[in-house]
């Protein structure tokens, strides 16, 4: 059976991705920047309502994954967090300047974790040597890392998906993400071989505001009266796909 994990932008999208049959939702907010973490609320109100595992993602702001002392302690209140409302797993990705696999770094956050389940996210794409990288993310302990295999998509990257998988020869589950969509989740599975992916499933909705003020933008979102949410059936329908 091929599982799902659901990139879940919201508590609805993670209530959403539960219904669809996810086994787990990477909770995040701020998609448009690469997802990072969710306030406390969201969080203590996703361990109430979700039966399936939340894992939280630990980023304190989009861009690049070189973090200064200060993100990298509020990356550590974040995790003692998670911790106290008992996620079951975080999601966390530090590079050093060279592009190379902050150890350090995520080794203390890991240990600080314990006993949360560690997986490492696409920061692992933007490393320099993904072959070391994942040595690295295997001696560190991660339980799985999330990659497009340094390409723009999991379609694009599935052949280096499929090596990187034939070198962790199960010591570390490689989870495909980035552009999953009905249409080429069978490709993806084909090719990689993989037994887990990650997708957000999402769909806009509609805003339900009658009046609008057209000279006026409160943020940089091209279309302000819409937003993304998971949709249940889309989920439902990767997992068969997957399992087809």
């Amino acid at each position: 059976m091929i599982q799902m994990e659901v990139c879940a932008n919201s508590l609805s999208s993670a209530l959403a991705a539960q219904e669809g049959g996810a086994v787990r939702v990477e909770f995040c907010d701020n998609l448009p920047e690469g997802g990072t973490t969710p306030s406390y609320a969201q969080l203590k109100l996703a361990k109430e309502l979700l039966q399936i595992l939340v894992y939280p993602i630990i980023r304190p702001r989009g861009g690049d994954f070189l973090y200064s002392d200060l993100e990298f302690r509020i990356m550590k209140e974040d995790i003692k967090v998670c911790k106290a409302l008992n996620c079951d797993g975080v999601v966390i990705g530090i590079l050093l300047a060279d592009g190379s696999i902050d150890k350090a770094r995520c080794a203390e956050l890991i240990e600080l974790a314990r006993p949360m389940k560690i997986t490492f996210h696409r920061a692992f794409d933007m490393c320099n040597d993904l072959e070391k990288g994942l040595e690295d993310l295997i001696a560190l302990g991660c339980e799985r890392v999330l990659t497009s295999g340094a390409a723009a998509s999991a379609l694009a990257g599935a052949e280096q998906i499929k090596a990187l998988i034939k070198q962790a020869a199960g010591r570390i589950s490689i989870m495909p993400g980035a552009g999953i969509k009905t249409e080429n989740i069978a490709e993806i599975i084909r090719i990689t071989g993989a037994t887990e992916f990650h997708a957000s499933a999402k769909s806009a909705v509609k805003s339900n505001m009658k009046f609008r003020n057209p000279g006026l933008s409160m943020g940089t979102s091209e279309d302000e009266f819409s937003y993304d949410l998971t949709d249940a059936n889309t989920v439902k329908n990767l997992i068969q796909l997957a399992n087809a």
